[in-house]
């Protein structure tokens, strides 16, 4: 697959794809005209790299986690830095939802103007 094509799929920038091959988290061949052609699971590791980069992790911690995702093995310092991550995450996701919460009660309040506000301070 041709570097438009991954990109079109995966929905990402170019520029994107290009940035992931620099960090050793996407590989590609080149054609003989140089073009870069990338394998048919490209589309799937790169939405595994958003959502990776999305729950915050850094490209090192991305490319130890692609290493387990391609070998299905990762030592046991990894297997503890994945665990702090994934508890990280799940801070994060209940800090999320009780900013959901409140943000219900401010829609509530405004849809509801008589309603008292002094419950969200």
């Amino acid at each position: 697959m041709r570097i438009g094509e991954v990109a079109d799929k995966a929905g990402v920038s170019v520029r994107a794809l290009r940035y992931y091959e620099e960090q050793d988290l996407l590989q590609a061949y080149r054609s003989p005209g140089g073009h870069r052609h990338y394998p048919d699971t490209a589309v799937d590791r790169v939405l595994l790299i958003q959502q990776l980069y999305a729950a915050g992790l850094p490209s090192r911690v991305v490319r130890e986690v692609l290493s387990c995702v391609d070998s299905g093995r990762a030592s046991p310092e990894l297997l503890d830095r994945l665990v702090t991550e994934r508890v990280r995450i799940d801070r994060r996701i209940t800090d999320l939802l009780a900013v959901c919460d409140r943000l219900d009660d401010v829609i509530a309040v405004t849809r509801n103007p008589g309603s008292d506000c002094s419950h969200l301070q």
